[in-house]
């Protein structure tokens, strides 16, 4: 009545190592997507955003940074909590 120990790689069947090695890059491609959407629709919308209701000065430079990795830094964890049900959501609505 002991607690099984975890099977090795070497004890596990081929096809179950591999569905665990899919699930891993489907969570690292999920991951990279993120990261990299962040970076492309942040920079892009605080640069329209800043340009449009600050205009262009000295310190635009250092506002558009500051302003973009506050957008990256809350848009990131959104994308990935966020991004998979709206993709369930849109799964139901077109069959």
């Amino acid at each position: 009545m002991g607690h099984e120990l975890a099977a090795s790689p070497a004890d596990r069947p081929c096809a179950e190592i591999e569905m665990d090695k899919s699930v891993n890059t489907q969570v690292k491609r999920k991951i990279a997507f993120a990261l990299l959407m962040g970076i492309v629709t942040t920079g892009i919308i605080s640069f329209a955003i800043l340009a449009l209701n600050v205009g262009f000065s000295e310190t635009f430079a250092l506002t558009w940074l500051r302003s973009w990795g506050i957008g990256y830094v809350i848009v990131v964890p959104v994308i990935l909590v966020v991004g998979p049900w709206l993709q369930a959501q849109v799964n139901r609505m077109i069959q």
